[in-house]
């Protein structure tokens, strides 16, 4: 019985345990890649369909994150982020991502697209950096995964939701507890944000990543101060803070996704 007990409470420590590789959640980064889906050219599409054959965009979307679970995957962790240790202005996140050379989320999104240009790439690895590169372009959209070097994106922060007796974080709220809280299905909610007009899509795809990271870098920052104090929140408050960023996010993360597809493959 205290064998059982253990294993339990193993079981349970390892599902709660918060992964800064996470973002969106599951639900999330297929929100944002069907939102992509529907914004690609015909040339790009039978591309991508040659490399992912029936695997849809919004289900390879998730697939960075279920193979963390194989440590010879481990080397991909810190791909799906770029944390900052202060909000930056935008002449300072220029500058330093000019100058960047660790492995996270800016130098490896310009290597995937890079390796992904490259037409003698063997099929294998086409099917990998096509995987990778859906899913980081989708992660630094989610404002805290451009968070604090110091806590980790808001892993750190410690929040109860709603009164759950299960403890979360700043991070996983921004993963998975808002969008859940919509109660749609990743197509439902797809189609209720996905709303662009052909400027909007324009304007969206031709900003550098530079100004991904930025505008994602100075949203952290109000939620960071909307949080600061706190250690609980309401869902139905919070839900009315932050719904209009949360989807006006996911929005951009699809659109500027299928620009860099169509530019890579169109």
């Amino acid at each position: 019985m205290k064998n059982l007990f253990k294993k339990l409470l193993i079981a349970a420590a390892l599902f709660y345990f918060p992964t800064q590789s996470m973002a969106w959640g599951t639900n999330g980064h297929r929100i944002v890649g069907q939102i992509a889906d529907s914004y690609l050219n015909a040339k790009a599409r039978a591309a991508i369909k040659a490399i992912l054959g029936d695997e849809s965009i919004a289900m390879a979307s998730n697939w960075a994150d279920f193979i963390k679970s194989d440590p010879a995957y481990g080397y991909l962790y810190n791909w799906h982020f770029i944390n900052f240790d202060k909000t930056l202005t935008y002449p300072e996140m220029q500058a330093y991502l000019k100058a960047d050379t660790a492995t996270d989320a800016y130098t490896k999104i310009n290597f995937l697209i890079g390796q992904l240009k490259n037409k003698k790439l063997p099929k294998a690895s086409k099917l990998l950096y096509l995987r990778v590169l859906i899913h980081v372009v989708e992660d630094v959209h989610q404002p805290m995964h451009t968070g604090h070097l110091t806590d980790k994106g808001g892993n750190d922060v410690k929040i109860t939701w709603n009164n759950n007796p299960v403890p979360t974080n700043l991070h996983s709220i921004w993963d998975s507890q808002l969008i859940d809280m919509q109660q749609l299905s990743y197509t439902e909610y797809a189609a209720a944000i996905n709303h662009t007009t052909a400027a909007q899509r324009t304007a969206l795809q031709k900003a550098p990543i530079s100004q991904w990271l930025f505008e994602s870098n100075q949203l952290a920052d109000k939620i960071y101060a909307d949080a600061a104090g706190k250690d609980k929140v309401s869902g139905y408050n919070y839900n009315f803070k932050f719904i209009d960023t949360l989807n006006s996010q996911m929005l951009k993360g699809g659109v500027r996704l299928a620009g860099v597809l169509n530019e890579i493959f169109g």
